[in-house]
């Protein structure tokens, strides 16, 4: 991805690249209004009565799966939070259980209608295996199972959930990837991000992607969040990834976790937000065609 400017024209002479930022952008974002994308997602309530929405998250190893939510819930309580570990060392995947993060609301043991779920990075050799990813969407994975990258969980382990509720199933699958690393891709990766997505779409379950790392791409996005939508680069970036993988451009959110501050940022947190919300959305509408095709059914039997 380039930001900088200024090449060799011919004869030795400088010539002027063009800008790698664009006049206007190409996606709006009101920057300016966090606190009301913040009060969006806090009165969030299912319609259906007793739902919660289930996000799982899944990717490469070191995406920052663990960083998202972090930064999520760091933004929801407004002050720096660490509720997923997180590693900074490893080139093995960190999260080695299927773990399902609650948000904790302003009152003590009261949570928001939604969870994220965990799982191990999708590694080559070590990583979670396609067909216990496909069993999590299903709900058939019990809280604490510890992924083996040689065999899949089965019907009978103690681990495996026989008996589904409907808020044991996934509604919403996010992939996460760094924005650095979207187009470099392995082969064996992708396959295994087509093979996930076919899963997911014959279950009707939305997709989205979250690019992190964003501000690693060029110093100038570093410098000023607020360009990332002016960023050539970085659509160009989001375009070649939706390509490879198949997720609609409107489905994919750039964004930066929070990682080395100590204080939150109104334009990180916009961008969190705003991928959040469209999540929470996404999540919703499937809920509620669930229970409507549900319904259907029954009505005509």
């Amino acid at each position: 991805m380039h930001c900088s400017t200024g090449a060799m024209g011919s004869k030795g002479s400088k010539s002027p690249e063009p800008s790698p930022f664009l006049d206007t952008p190409w996606r709006e974002i009101n920057w300016s209004n966090k606190k009301s994308a913040l009060q969006y997602v806090k009165n969030y309530k299912p319609h259906i009565e007793g739902r919660q929405l289930r996000i799982l998250l899944y990717g490469p190893v070191g995406a920052g799966k663990s960083s998202f939510i972090n930064s999520v819930k760091s933004v929801l309580k407004g002050r720096m939070c660490a509720l997923a570990l997180v590693d900074n060392i490893s080139g093995d995947s960190f999260t080695k259980t299927y773990t399902t993060y609650k948000m904790e609301e302003e009152n003590p043991n009261t949570f928001y209608p939604f969870v994220f779920n965990d799982i191990m990075g999708l590694d080559s050799i070590r990583g979670v295996l396609v067909d216990d990813i496909k069993l999590a969407l299903m709900g058939r994975v019990k809280e604490n199972y510890k992924f083996n990258p040689v065999s899949k969980l089965s019907e009978g382990d103690q681990f495996y959930n026989s008996t589904v509720n409907p808020n044991d199933t996934v509604d919403v699958l996010v992939f996460v990837i760094p924005a650095d690393t979207a187009r470099n891709m392995r082969d064996e990766t992708v396959q295994k991000i087509r093979e996930i997505r076919i899963a997911a779409s014959r279950l009707g379950i939305p997709q989205v992607a979250i690019l992190t790392k964003i501000d690693q791409t060029c110093p100038e996005i570093k410098e000023d969040l607020e360009i990332v939508y002016k960023s050539a680069g970085v659509k160009e970036e989001m375009e070649q990834f939706s390509a490879d993988v198949g997720i609609p451009m409107n489905c994919i959110f750039p964004v930066k976790n929070y990682s080395e501050e100590i204080d939150l940022n109104d334009d990180t947190d916009s961008l969190i937000l705003s991928a959040l919300r469209h999540i929470i959305n996404f999540g919703e509408d499937f809920m509620n065609h669930k229970m409507n095709q549900a319904e259907d059914s029954h009505r005509y039997t």
